[in-house]
């Protein structure tokens, strides 16, 4: 590594610790809305059983089954990956062949 790109790097991590101390004035942050999904719709459109979707997207069927009947939602990585296929219905399944 060089000494430039090391300095990069230690700055990008001293702005980082002061910016997680409290210190945001200056800072710039991206914000992601992720919208809520509609579970359901999204699978049919990738034209998979619950079950396939399910093993696709690594969850458990009884959890799909929640989030398709509104009992649970999605939360964290899933809602993302949900958003992903709901833009992209075959992303999964090209990314993992």
């Amino acid at each position: 590594m060089t000494s430039e790109a090391f300095k990069r790097i230690e700055q990008g991590l001293k702005e980082a610790i002061s910016y997680a101390q409290g210190h945001t004035e200056g800072a710039i942050t991206h914000h992601i809305e992720v919208p809520t999904p509609d579970v359901r719709a999204i699978r049919a459109t990738t034209g998979l059983s619950q079950a396939e979707f399910a093993r696709s997207i690594g969850v458990s069927k009884g959890t799909l089954l929640n989030w398709e009947q509104n009992r649970r939602r999605p939360e964290g990585p899933a809602r993302v990956l949900l958003a992903l296929i709901a833009k992209d219905p075959t992303i999964v399944q090209r990314m993992l062949a």
